[in-house]
């Protein structure tokens, strides 16, 4: 059986083979740990990324509803507004980044966006012409949500 059938999944094994490789690396590795915890390291890693998950999807909210009271009394609010708009939704200034209203020739943008960095994640909702879009995408290499300053 295991000649036939290894064969005839050896991408599914190998794959299996890594996972399971792993897994025992990272059981190895938080042995130590384990005490301290109470619980196995599978219940330790998963925690904390059910905890990310919430928390991102409550700051996902938190940004949505922020952004569209604003965008219903200022359908193309400046940089400043939406910061003040966020911060006031409870929200770190340290973990926020608003793009300019303005281009650098004194034009209106079309859209102003904001991110709110949320542990490997950026919350990053958009206002354009009154229309709030949010959505979230993993924090860039330079620790960053927006590329440039």
């Amino acid at each position: 059986m295991e000649g036939n059938g290894g064969k005839a999944s050896t991408p599914a094994a190998a794959t299996e083979a890594a996972t399971a490789q792993d897994r025992a690396q990272a059981s190895r590795s938080a042995a130590p740990g384990e005490g301290r915890s109470g619980g196995s390291p599978a219940d330790t890693s998963a925690g904390p990324s059910a905890a990310d998950a919430a928390a991102t999807e409550a700051m996902k909210r938190t940004v949505t509803d922020a952004l569209t009271r604003l965008a219903a009394g200022s359908p193309k609010p400046a940089t400043a507004q939406v910061g003040e708009a966020l911060a006031g939704a409870g929200i770190d200034p340290g973990a926020l980044q608003v793009s300019q209203s303005r281009t650098p020739t004194g034009l209106e943008a079309d859209a102003i966006e904001a991110a709110v960095r949320q542990g490997k994640d950026c919350v990053i909702g958009q206002v354009r012409e009154g229309a709030v879009t949010v959505t979230v995408l993993p924090v860039l290499a330079s620790g960053k949500c927006f590329v440039g300053s």
